[in-house]
């Protein structure tokens, strides 16, 4: 049987991060404990944090089960992580620099050619164009998993539009309010800083032609979307407009709001929709989210689009295997943060491991997202199996595949009580005139049993992320 790292227990023993919550946890009626997870449904339900699933029938506004019990980081470990991540986020974003210039990375035969070129995230719209300050990638999702005391690895990077954020400051918030006295007797940092974090990150991205204090807003596919709501928190916490393609046009070499006082001119564009619907003259011409001639705009110097259209090539799955040559490469350093042992199906050799032992790994899409295209050998059944033997046979370079990890366990309360769960933790860098990021993170907990899939659209549920102040 494999033996996972229990972040608060060790020989029985309460780890020190976690001795303030031991006596919360042992005290609490199972009547209150009941009690505070019905307020802490009606709360996220009254706010309207909900997560849709495309494809999935029953209720389009379902809400992420929300786990009372937080997870807690000491200061030091808090401070690895961080200066991983920040270091992650500097190499991936001169890896995007790099690729869309003159490519030296791969000149250097350090990434093999077709993998960035014949990705179809590689935007060639965006070949030969700085973006402001050489960043693409604004917001960095870093999904960190961990398997002992000292122990942490990089399972993927989203450089895209990774999402939940609105989760961390949410549970931190409900939490509050729900337990005051727990913050009172622990000293937490806070998260609430993001929102003024993330804007002054996209003020300082304003583009060449933007005069005074730029304009900013964020730019949503609409209420259809599963992030939606996010998308509409942030904006509020922002104070900036939330916006859909048919409210903005561009013309004369700008992108335009239009309101109710006329068209008022649009700096930098925080938007939440795919690279393939931004600008229906430049990639997808069906495309009714975006603004016709956005790219002409964007690429003369008239609005700044965080991230960066272009920007996925780089949290590919396939490239992630090299995100540590490119620490390396482009800063000189050792990386800090280790990536998960990770094997190519599109390499012959690799390719043959994997077929030989499917039921011993977990093997993804290249391109997949939210735990769907993958297989987790170990829970999968004969047939499962057998099924995935063949679209990996069929398109080898269509999938990865890394070793079942034994992901730490955190306290979880479940019917019975209280009992562990395995975790993960997505912090979000912010890469703007400075790399920073707030003391915690969406840390995503598998509520089923022995499973190990922590994806909200595969019901998993969230937590509260506590970094202790010194």
């Amino acid at each position: 049987m494999t033996e996972y790292f229990n972040e608060m227990f060790d020989g029985g023993q309460v780890r020190q991060p976690y001795s303030g919550l031991d006596g919360w946890m042992r005290e609490m009626p199972s009547e209150l404990r009941a009690m505070k997870q019905a307020e802490a449904e009606a709360l996220f339900r009254r706010i309207g944090i909900t997560f849709a699933v495309y494809g999935e029938g029953g209720d389009p506004d379902r809400l992420i089960p929300f786990d009372m019990f937080p997870r807690v980081f000491t200061q030091p470990e808090w401070r690895k992580l961080e200066r991983g991540i920040k270091q992650r986020a500097r190499a991936l974003n001169a890896f995007l620099l790099d690729v869309y210039g003159r490519g030296e990375i791969v000149r250097a035969g350090r990434i093999p050619a077709r993998l960035v070129y014949q990705n179809d995230a590689y935007e060639r719209a965006v070949s030969g164009f700085i973006p402001p300050r050489g960043i693409y990638s604004h917001i960095v999702g870093v999904d960190l998993v961990r398997t002992g005391p000292d122990q942490f690895y990089v399972l993927e990077d989203n450089c895209r539009t990774p999402s939940g954020v609105s989760y961390m400051l949410e549970n931190r918030e409900i939490m509050m309010r729900m337990f005051p006295q727990l913050f009172r007797e622990n000293r937490i940092e806070p998260v609430d800083g993001y929102s003024d974090a993330l804007r002054r990150t996209l003020a300082s991205v304003a583009p060449a032609k933007c005069d005074g204090e730029p304009t900013v807003a964020i730019l949503t596919p609409g209420h259809f979307n599963s992030a939606y709501y996010e998308h509409s928190f942030l904006a509020d916490l922002m104070g900036v407009e939330l916006v859909e393609g048919p409210d903005l046009f561009c013309e004369g070499g700008f992108c335009w709001m239009r309101t109710t006082e006329g068209p008022k001119k649009l700096d930098v564009i925080y938007r939440r929709i795919d690279d393939a619907f931004l600008d229906p003259l430049c990639f997808r011409p069906d495309s009714m989210l975006g603004i016709p001639g956005l790219m002409d705009v964007y690429r003369s110097g008239g609005v700044s689009i965080c991230s960066a259209p272009g920007a996925g090539v780089a949290d590919d799955k396939a490239i992630y295997t090299f995100v540590p040559e490119m620490v390396r490469f482009y800063l000189g350093e050792e990386p800090l943060l280790e990536n998960v042992p990770t094997w190519q199906c599109a390499k012959k050799d690799d390719c043959k491991y994997v077929l030989e032992n499917l039921s011993e790994l977990v093997v993804k899409e290249v391109h997949g997202s939210g735990g769907y295209g993958m297989l987790v050998g170990p829970k999968s059944t004969k047939e499962q199996i057998e099924n995935f033997r063949h679209k990996i046979e069929d398109n080898p370079e269509n999938y990865i595949a890394q070793p079942t990890l034994a992901l730490s366990t955190t306290p979880t309360f479940v019917e019975e009580g209280v009992a562990p769960r395995h975790v993960d933790l997505r912090p979000y860098c912010l890469v703007g005139e400075k790399v920073e990021l707030v003391p915690g993170g969406l840390t995503r907990v598998a509520l089923t049993e022995g499973s190990l899939v922590v994806n909200s659209s595969q019901g998993g549920g969230v937590k509260d992320t506590w970094v202790l102040a010194e």
